[in-house]
């Protein structure tokens, strides 16, 4: 890292791209090889999509949704109670939400300005931070951009292999359309739509291995994380 950007304020890696493209892979490994604290800002909308329908609510109703979205502080939920279907398509549509945005915005902003300690105790030299929006609005003077993005085919192929290992049973035509709407709604939403920043690189995962994509993006790191 530069002495220069880590005496004025963390390093910043912003990590976009659409579901299943391996961001977050990419990104949780990027942490480590780093020292950077890790934030899967998804984590915060499936959580709140979570407490939505554990509550019985509507995902697509404004103040259900918002609810949510002020208490997921407060509510510990388990990783793979997140990971379902049915909570990922809930989590797609409460994001559309700028409610729930302007809810969750702080949250994420605060993360990545004062990165907690790693799990040893030692301190983040930074922050890494994965979603849709990270590079556009939530961090558009981060050091470093990526956009991780594959053929809605190949994400579709991952994300039922993925549903498969968890024992959930989906056919691939319908995690297809579901991939292809998720895109819809994220790519034309009003309030901070999924796009790449301007100064973002684009890493094509459709035809890389997990290892290939992260070497790509750990050169394209660590040509500024020095």
């Amino acid at each position: 890292m530069s002495g220069e950007g880590s005496a004025a304020q963390p390093m910043i890696a912003a990590i976009d791209g659409p579901a299943a493209s391996g961001k977050g892979t990419i990104a949780r490994r990027l942490a480590q090889e780093f020292g950077l604290a890790y934030l899967d800002t998804g984590s915060l909308y499936r959580k709140t999509a979570f407490l939505v329908l554990e509550a019985g609510g509507d995902p697509s109703n404004n103040d259900d949704a918002v609810m949510a979205a002020k208490a997921v502080s407060g509510h510990p939920v388990a990783d793979e109670a997140l990971r379902t279907r049915e909570v990922s398509e809930a989590a797609s549509i409460v994001s559309a939400i700028p409610a729930v945005r302007a809810a969750l915005i702080e949250v994420q902003k605060n993360f990545g300005q004062n990165p907690p300690v790693l799990e040893d105790g030692t301190p983040a030299n930074g922050a890494i931070v994965d979603g849709r929006d990270i590079g556009t609005v939530i961090f558009p003077d981060a050091d470093v951009k990526l956009f991780v993005t594959a053929s809605p085919e190949e994400r579709a192929r991952r994300r039922h292999l993925e549903l498969h290992d968890r024992g959930e049973e989906a056919g691939f035509a319908e995690i297809l359309a579901d991939v292809r709407a998720r895109d819809e709604r994220d790519t034309n939403r009003k309030i901070s739509p999924m796009k790449p920043a301007q100064d973002a690189h684009l890493l094509e995962t459709t035809d890389l291995s997990i290892e290939a994509a992260f070497e790509a993006a750990r050169d394209i790191v660590a040509a500024v994380f020095k």
